[in-house]
Parts: C-alpha cells; sequence; structure tokens
C-alpha cells in the first residue's frame, strides 16, 4: 500500500499519550488483564455500550501516569513528523494517521446514505494501560472501540504482536485494515447498531455479526481508498493483490478458533466465541471489499455467516 506523497495529513484525528500509560498493569475491562489470548476478547468492550458509569471513568484523553496521575494528550512530536503522505511512506506513525483520516474522510460522505450524520473519533495512543469511558485495560487487549467515550485505543505496539505471536505477514494495509475494523464499531455506535446487541457469545451470537459487521465495512472502506474524497484527492495511491492478501491472511490469524487451537489449550469451544471464525473474518472482509457496498454488509439479517 502507497500513501499520495502530496497529500496533507490531519494530526488532530489523534491524541499521542504514549510514556502515560501503565508498564504491565493489568486491564479491568472484560474482567481482568487479558494477555496474548485474549485478544480473541479485546472488543468486548465495545459492546459495554455505556454499561458502565462513564462520569466516574479517569480523563478519556489517555491513561494512567506513573505517578497515578491522568496522562495527557502530547502531540507536538506527531504533529512536527507527520504533514504529508510523503511522511505517511517514511514512519508508522504517520502512515496511522493517514489511515484515520482516510476511513474518516470515506464515513464522513458514505454515512448519510444509512441514515446518520458521522461524527469523528479520535485515536488515542497509549503506552502499557489505558483509561477510558468503558473502563481500563492494558496492551494485552489489543486494539478496541470505546462507545461511551467515542474513542478508539490502539498501543501501536500490536503491530509487532500480529507478526511475532500471530505468525501474520503484517504491512501497512494490515495496520489500516485493524484501525478500519475499530472505526466499523464506531459506525455501528452512530448507527444504533451496538445498542442492539444481546447474546454475547457463541457461534450466531449478536457479538460475533458486530464484529463480522465491522470486517465487512473494514473491507468497504479499503474498496473506496484510493478514490478521491470532498477534500481533495485521495491519501492512498495504491492497495495491491498482496497487500488484500496479506489483510485476509491477519484476519484468519485473529478468528476465534484460529487464536483457541493455536494460542490457547488447543480445543475450539465454540459456545465462546465472540467474533467469528477464521473462515467468517475473511469471508465478510471480501464481502465488503468485492462489494464496497455497507449495504451488503448485513450479518445480523443473513442466516449464513460462512
Amino acid at each position: 500500500m502507497k500513501y499520495n506523497d502530496s497529500a496533507d495529513l490531519d494530526t488532530s484525528e489523534v491524541s499521542d499519550t504514549r510514556g502515560g500509560g501503565i508498564p504491565g498493569g493489568r486491564g479491568t475491562i472484560a474482567g481482568g488483564g487479558l494477555g496474548v489470548v485474549g485478544v480473541v476478547v479485546y472488543l468486548l468492550v465495545s459492546l459495554l455500550g455505556g454499561g458502565g458509569d462513564a462520569s466516574q471513568a479517569t480523563s478519556v484523553l489517555g491513561g494512567l501516569g506513573s505517578d497515578g496521575q491522568p496522562a495527557t494528550a502530547d502531540n507536538r512530536d506527531v504533529q512536527r513528523e507527520c504533514r504529508t503522505g510523503a511522511d505517511a511512506n517514511r514512519t508508522l506513525e504517520c502512515a496511522v494517521v493517514a489511515d484515520i483520516n482516510s476511513i474518516q474522510d470515506y464515513w464522513t460522505a458514505a454515512l448519510p446514505a444509512l441514515g446518520a450524520r458521522y461524527q469523528e473519533a479520535d485515536t488515542v495512543w497509549f503506552t502499557g494501560g489505558v483509561s477510558t469511558g468503558c473502563g481500563t485495560a492494558d496492551s494485552g487487549a489489543g486494539p478496541f472501540y470505546c462507545p461511551s467515550d467515542d474513542l478508539v485505543y490502539i498501543d501501536l505496539d500490536f503491530y509487532d504482536q500480529l507478526r511475532t505471536d500471530f505468525g501474520a505477514a503484517g504491512g501497512p494495509f494490515v495496520n489500516a485494515y485493524v484501525l478500519a475494523h475499530e472505526y466499523g464499531h464506531h459506525v455501528q455506535d452512530l448507527l444504533g447498531t451496538e445498542a442492539k446487541v444481546r447474546t454475547r457469545s457463541g457461534p450466531k451470537s449478536d457479538s460475533v455479526r458486530l464484529e463480522l459487521q465491522a470486517d465487512c465495512y473494514a473491507g468497504v472502506w479499503a474498496k473506496h481508498a484510493t478514490e478521491p474524497t470532498a477534500s481533495g484527492p485521495a491519501l492512498i495511491t495504491d492497495i495491491s493483490d498482496e497487500d488484500l492478501a496479506n489483510a485476509l491472511d491477519a484476519a484468519k490469524r485473529i478468528g476465534d478458533d484460529f487464536i483457541q487451537r493455536n494460542l490457547g489449550g488447543g480445543k475450539v469451544d465454540t459456545s465462546s466465541f465472540t467474533h467469528g471464525t477464521s473462515a467468517q473474518r475473511e469471508k465478510w472482509l471480501l464481502t465488503g471489499y468485492r462489494t464496497g457496498a455497507p449495504s451488503r454488509c448485513d450479518t445480523f439479517g443473513s442466516d449464513d455467516l460462512g
């Protein structure tokens, strides 16, 4: 995947709180520290949807600092380093900024056709641990979206974890897919889909359908990512067949069955599924990419999840 060298980046969509996290902290989201295998439930936080008392949460702009005080965002470095698409082609941080800009540009234009107005959601970068409107989590929770404060959270080291622990090929488009999935949850929140989730686990649960739809929404964005937007030229100029293959490989490696079989105890328990199988995640990501139509992502109305 390549970025448009001359495109401008908007770093205001990122809150960089790195350095103010909780090294080795144990998250309380989804019932405690999650660890590597806990990525199977890393998006359960998005199902909380305000079930907790957001008024009691620490500042939504970061985790707790080493002195126990709320960390604050410091975007000076990212503002200085990430100005254009050329910077995105050079560093991970700037590529992530470009991904976020591209994803939100697409949904700003596309969501009104689905009956809602898009509202921007920042992405918080953290290290170690973070306190959110949905509770606290450590880096082992993986990336997640919190509907209580309308923010996406990610420790950028997760991209390394995908390669080292899960064996994924990785790469810029895989990184973008991860973020596009999280913003898919934001879209679901804006459309009221998240609030309708009732069954939390099982092969045909609402939770699985929610996750597969977010994969599909990620594919829809990718289909349109190289198209100009109302604000100007596309930030992304090329997505190759290899990029897509790598993203499908990553989707396979974060399927419930793959994680349980290869990173858990080796036994697959379908009753505990929350995200869908590898085959299902690949199917719905590809469905979104091939059709480019959010309407084709109706996992809740489908009798065939894959």
